[in-house]
């Protein structure tokens, strides 16, 4: 992220919504500096992470049974042509809420088809609809080459930033690119395909940022209030459509307050 040239470009305003979009930038440059340290080290030992998998059984998570299981030693989710979704279902993790935190986590992703459609995501500060349906804020990925990285919000307002976007939620609603973390192709050439990717996600108030393979992909200030979620549950996604097999390994999650 070149933020001299930015604000070069666009001038050092300070009144009005501009100045607002200024003051997001510089806030949002320096928690980026912090999530990348956190993300050089991500997988490096670090007191007050807990594991949220065994690495045996789905004990702490509920989902699915003829969709989601553990295979060698990584939570697994399936679909086949015999067994479909039938709609986007998730594996929640029972442990509580999460409101300010950092997770870690582990994935790989294989379309089983000759589309090479593959999608999933991690779910957080989300809301448990009834039979294994989840909505809210998605760190998404997938098997192809455009969504990896970005924030969804599953049942709610779709696409909040998209890869290498750095945005800002305005109280009415209108999502504003306010910066660049670079090209989308360009981070996407440091996701490996069919292979383990390393994912991190840090939610701090309304400041949310996705993390592959320590490249910041999205970096996404939420000012809507009535829709901004402060807290509320994780999960796992298994999307609907052609047969895929999705699986995470090493979950850990610290909370931050």
């Amino acid at each position: 992220m070149d933020k001299s040239a930015f604000l070069s470009q666009n001038g050092s305003r300070s009144n009005g919504r501009n100045g607002i979009a200024e003051q997001i930038m510089n806030k949002s440059f320096f928690g980026l500096l912090v999530a990348t340290l956190a993300a050089a080290g991500a997988f490096a030992a670090d007191e007050g992470f807990v594991s949220l998998f065994n690495g045996k059984d789905l004990t702490g998570w509920e989902g699915r049974p003829n969709h989601w299981s553990v295979v060698d030693g990584a939570i697994t989710g399936v679909t086949t042509k015999e067994n479909p979704a039938k709609g986007n279902n998730f594996l929640i993790w029972k442990g509580g809420t999460v409101d300010d935190f950092e997770l870690h986590a582990t994935y790989k992703i294989v379309a089983n088809n000759d589309k090479g459609f593959g999608n999933s995501g991690i779910q957080y500060r989300s809301k448990d609809f009834g039979d294994h349906v989840v909505g809210g804020y998605q760190a998404d990925f997938e098997a192809g080459k455009t969504y990896s990285g970005i924030l969804y919000e599953e049942k709610m307002r779709g696409i909040l930033a998209q890869r290498g976007q750095m945005t800002w939620i305005q109280p009415d609603g209108k999502i504003r690119v306010v910066g660049s973390l670079g090209k989308s192709d360009e981070i996407q050439a440091q996701i490996k395909p069919n292979d383990w990717n390393e994912y991190v996600v840090i939610a701090r108030g309304n400041h949310l940022t996705h993390i592959i393979n320590g490249r910041v992909t999205v970096d996404v200030t939420d000012d809507e209030q009535a829709k901004a979620a402060k807290s509320g549950i994780l999960a796992l996604q298994l999307h609907a459509g052609e047969p895929m097999t999705v699986q995470f390994k090493k979950i850990e999650l610290k909370k931050l307050k």
